[in-house]
């Protein structure tokens, strides 16, 4: 079943839904999918929660286009693309637009970041296969930078160190939720495994595609674990330079992303025979002691 924020998408109404229930149906992607959304609402301003959930169900709607949705999704891309370009001169039709046309004006977000997240599922659509880790940091610099950066200027943080730091973080993430999931992205089509780091490492795709990692695998992702928790540590002075409720959301990504990567440590490594995840109770004890 095609979810309602593809399917209006792929159908767009003639005339757009009234600002509440276009932020309505943000406020739904959001709780759905964003596992920290519940518990950080309860620190964050009332008048706040409408353009995180904006801001989130766009980046929902880009990566479900890019994921899931049936058809043409290079089209569907690009008409989403239409319609965030309406959101800065004209009159979007789609709601996750039109409630984050809202919040663009309030909080006079550049388009720059959104465009970089639909261009980076775009890639997903052309580019399997990774030469060297620089074609990954300009992946990471698509599909996952510009959303820190989104967070930040929504609290009104505009340093260009900042932002610096808060990539750092972010690419950090980005590789932790690559090395979690090899397997489920070789599935699909895809590899992140730097092709030339996979040659050094003497890994083939037929490693990559095996039920349990070998001992060449798990090297190669001890190495690909130690350089992420590089990007976090280097990402951490953001905590300093932030406040509130913006720096608990950075504290708990951060702590949770090292918590993946130790727990791919615990299991040697080997991601290919069981995709590493937090428990809800795990997630509920770090929450409370970031809260500390």
């Amino acid at each position: 079943m095609v979810a309602e924020h593809i399917r209006t998408l792929i159908e767009l109404p003639e005339s757009p839904p009234s600002l509440a229930a276009a932020r309505d149906l943000c406020l739904r992607l959001t709780r759905q999918h964003y596992e920290n959304f519940t518990l950080i609402s309860l620190l964050v301003p009332r008048r706040m929660r409408v353009h995180i959930a904006a801001v989130y169900a766009f980046c929902r709607t880009v990566d479900d286009i890019g994921d899931e949705a049936p058809g043409d999704r290079i089209a569907l891309l690009d008409r989403f693309e239409e319609e965030l370009q309406s959101a800065y001169s004209g009159s979007p039709r789609h709601p996750v637009i039109v409630a984050l046309k809202q919040t663009i004006a309030e909080f006079d977000l550049p388009a720059e970041p959104f465009l970089k997240l639909i261009e980076a599922n775009r890639i997903d659509q052309r580019v399997h296969r990774y030469a060297n880790f620089g074609e990954l940091l300009h992946y990471c610099d698509h599909s996952a930078n510009p959303v820190g950066r989104l967070f930040l200027m929504l609290y009104g943080y505009r340093d260009e160190e900042l932002f610096r730091l808060s990539d750092n973080t972010c690419t950090a993430l980005q590789l932790t939720n690559f090395w979690q999931d090899i397997r489920r992205d070789y599935e699909m089509g895809r590899i992140y495994l730097p092709q030339d780091e996979m040659e050094r490492f003497g890994v083939s795709e037929s490693d990559i595609a095996a039920t349990r990692a070998n001992e060449r695998v798990r090297a190669l992702v001890r190495f690909q674990v130690d350089r992420a928790r590089g990007y976090f540590r280097d990402g951490l002075p953001l905590l300093d330079r932030v406040s509130g409720h913006l720096r608990v959301d950075i504290a708990l990504f951060s702590r949770g992303g090292l918590a993946i990567l130790d727990k791919i440590a615990a299991q040697d490594y080997d991601t290919l025979s069981r995709r590493p995840v937090l428990s809800k109770g795990e997630k509920m004890r770090l929450f409370l002691s970031t809260l500390v």
